[in-house]
């Protein structure tokens, strides 16, 4: 295999999900975080959606995702993130499954302006036991609720970690990962990692 450094180094891969309601921000997340350019399966809403697809209180989206996002980002020399954000209508849950194997973990961002759209994630985690916080997009840095508010809401349990972030920040989301990370590691074992490949694979 060949390492990414010249050392011989091969830093351990870490599969990440991004999931969360339609127009949430994930693809925003991910190409803002990604040290690659990322993989997108966007396509355009036509009228075909029309009375499917619920754009309400996101009237102004035109795309939308319809396999996953794709992205690597690098926390350190030793982990190296791979990000799969899941597409957000009903009608591509079927997809998730395939996501979702080998997942170390996964990050389910909340809109509040539709934070219902958050629970068919959140159920698809805790019935699967999947490790997994909630990251509250704050648009345009404003920030609407609290997280106490946030968890109360969505009826978490009091150990799933509920954090602020802005999707379109790197910094923001950077931190988002590594409190995923941290909290995977105070609750289980992690499963043994292999080494990264490149994209491609």
């Amino acid at each position: 295999m060949v390492s990414d450094r010249s050392d011989g180094h091969i830093p351990l891969a870490v599969k990440i999900l991004i999931a969360g309601g339609f127009g949430v921000g994930k693809t925003t997340l991910v190409s803002a975080v990604s040290e690659i350019r990322p993989l997108q399966t966007e396509e355009v809403l036509t009228n075909a959606g029309v009375g499917i697809d619920d754009v309400n209180g996101v009237e102004g989206k035109t795309t939308t995702t319809v396999a996953m996002d794709f992205g690597r980002i690098s926390i350190n020399d030793d982990i190296v993130l791979y990000l799969f954000g899941t597409p957000g209508q009903d009608r591509f849950w079927f997809l998730w499954d395939e996501l979702a194997l080998g997942a170390l973990g996964a990050v389910v961002l909340a809109d509040t302006r539709r934070l219902t759209d958050c629970f068919p994630s959140v159920d698809y985690f805790e019935e699967r036991s999947t490790p997994f916080l909630v990251a509250v997009n704050c648009f345009d840095g404003v920030q609407k609720h609290s997280a106490e508010a946030v968890r109360k809401a969505l009826d978490l349990d009091p150990d799933v970690p509920v954090v602020l972030c802005d999707a379109r920040d790197r910094r923001s989301i950077k931190d988002v990962l590594i409190a995923l990370v941290e909290h995977v590691m105070t609750i289980k074992q992690p499963p043994a990692l292999e080494p990264a490949r490149r994209p491609g694979f």
